[in-house]
C-alpha cells in the first residue's frame, strides 16, 4: 500500500492541504512501497509454514472419514418400510376379479332328513358348508334313472322374519323336477335356519351359490360318501348346471354367470339389475331410506368393478330374460338393458314380456313361462 502523510498546521487550509496529498504523482511511491512488500513476503514465509502446515489436513482429512461413517445408516433407508404402505384394497373380494380368483367347494353336500315323496320326485333337506356357514336348502330329486342335469332355483327377497323353506319359489323348484331336473333350492345366508353372514352387495349370497356349484362338480355321480354312506348327488349330471333366479335372485344369478363359467344356462325371472348402483337406490326407495346394499357408498371405481353389468363378456352361459311389464317392484327397463347389452355381444340370449303381468306372475302368464323355462333348459341342459 501508498501511504501519504499531510501535516496540517491551519483548519482553514485543508482544502489546499487535500488538494496537495491528491495531487502527488502514483508512479514514484507505488514502485518504491511494492518493492518492499514483495521482499517482506518472501521473507517471512518461512515461519508460518510451519504454522500452517498442513496438519490441519489430516484434521479435514478426519472429518470427511467420518462424515463417510454414517453413509450406511441412510443405506437401511425407510425405504423398505415405505414400500408395504399401499393399503389393501378393501373391496377386492367384493369385486368379479376378487370371486373369479378364489376358489369353493369346501366341505361337502348333505342329506339331514327327507321332507316328502311324491310321484315324481323325492324332496330332502340338505345343508352344505359356505366359507364357515351352514347353509340349508331342499333337494328334489326325480324318479327313475339319473343322472339328471341340476338346476339350482335361487329365491327373490322374502323378509326373512316370515321366511320358510319351502317359500313361494317352491312351485317352480317342484315344476321342473318334474320335468326331469335335479333341483337344489338353497336358502341363501341370513334367511332361516341358514347362519348369518356378510353379504354387502348381495356378494355372500352369490358365495352361496358358488360353493354350492363347486360341491355339485365334486359330488355329482358319486356314488358313495368318503365315509361309505351313499353319495347325496349320486343322481347329478355335474356336467350340466343351470340357475334360475327371481328378483333379488336373478341378481345374485348375474354375479354367478360373470364369475363362473361351469354354469351352461340361466333364467333371470324379474331380476334386479347387476348395476350396484342402481340396485342400492332401488332398496333405499322401498325401505324409505332404512336400508341399502351399504352404509357408505364405494368409490366409482369399485362400484364398477364390483358390479357385474360390466363383465357381461365374461359370461359363457345361455340366457333366458322373462319380466312382466306391470312390475311394480323392479324395473322392466333394467331387463330390457340387460338383453340388449347380451345382444350386442353376441351373447346367446332370449327375451321375454309378459303383458299385464307383475313381479311374480299368476295365472296364463306364470303358466306361460314355467312352460318356456322348460323348454329352455332342455335345449340348452339336455340337447333337446
Amino acid at each position: 500500500m501508498i501511504l501519504r502523510k499531510c501535516w496540517l498546521q491551519v483548519l482553514p487550509l485543508a482544502v489546499l492541504v487535500l488538494a496537495a496529498c491528491g495531487g502527488s504523482p502514483a508512479a514514484t511511491p507505488t514502485a518504491v512501497v511494492l518493492a518492499p512488500t514483495s521482499t517482506a513476503t518472501a521473507t517471512h514465509t518461512p515461519p508460518p509454514t510451519p504454522t500452517a502446515t498442513a496438519t490441519v489436513t489430516p484434521t479435514a482429512t478426519a472429518t470427511a472419514t467420518s462424515t463417510s461413517t454414517p453413509t450406511p445408516s441412510p443405506t437401511a433407508t425407510a425405504t423398505p418400510t415405505a414400500t408395504p404402505s399401499p393399503t389393501p384394497d378393501p373391496y377386492a373380494a367384493f369385486t368379479i376379479d376378487g370371486l373369479t380368483a378364489r376358489s369353493y367347494g369346501d366341505g361337502e353336500l348333505r342329506i339331514e332328513q327327507t321332507l316328502n315323496v311324491t310321484d315324481a320326485f323325492t324332496r330332502t333337506l340338505v345343508t352344505f358348508p359356505s366359507d364357515g356357514l351352514n347353509i340349508y336348502g331342499f333337494m328334489d330329486v326325480p324318479r327313475g334313472e339319473g343322472p339328471f342335469p341340476v338346476v339350482l332355483v335361487l329365491h327373490g327377497y322374502v323378509d326373512p322374519a316370515n321366511y320358510n323353506t319351502l317359500t313361494y319359489t317352491t312351485r317352480y323348484a317342484d315344476a321342473l323336477a318334474r320335468a326331469g331336473y335335479l333341483v337344489i333350492h338353497p336358502n341363501f345366508r341370513n334367511w332361516p335356519p341358514s347362519d348369518s353372514g356378510p353379504e354387502e352387495y348381495r356378494v355372500g349370497q352369490a358365495v352361496d351359490v358358488l360353493n354350492l356349484i363347486a360341491l355339485v362338480e365334486k359330488q355329482g355321480g358319486l356314488e358313495t360318501t368318503p365315509e361309505g354312506q351313499p353319495g347325496p348327488l349320486a343322481q347329478a349330471d355335474p356336467d350340466h348346471i343351470g340357475i334360475w333366479g327371481h328378483s333379488m335372485g336373478g341378481g345374485i344369478s348375474q354375479r354367478v354367470i360373470a364369475v363362473s363359467d361351469d354354469v351352461d344356462a340361466a333364467v333371470l325371472y324379474g331380476a334386479m339389475s347387476g348395476d350396484e348402483a342402481l340396485n342400492h337406490q332401488r332398496i333405499l326407495y322401498f325401505t324409505n331410506g332404512a336400508n341399502g346394499l351399504w352404509d357408505e357408498a364405494p368409490p366409482e371405481d369399485a362400484l364398477q368393478r364390483i358390479s357385474p353389468i360390466n363383465y357381461l363378456g365374461r359370461v359363457a352361459a345361455a340366457v333366458s330374460i322373462h319380466h312382466g311389464d306391470q312390475d311394480a317392484t323392479v324395473p322392466p327397463a333394467w331387463s330390457d338393458d340387460l338383453c340388449q347389452r347380451l345382444q350386442d355381444l353376441d351373447k346367446s340370449v332370449e327375451c321375454f314380456s309378459y303383458s299385464g303381468q307383475p313381479h311374480t306372475f299368476t295365472g296364463d302368464g306364470d303358466a306361460l313361462f314355467i312352460q318356456r323355462v322348460q323348454a329352455f333348459f332342455d335345449r340348452e341342459l339336455k340337447g333337446s
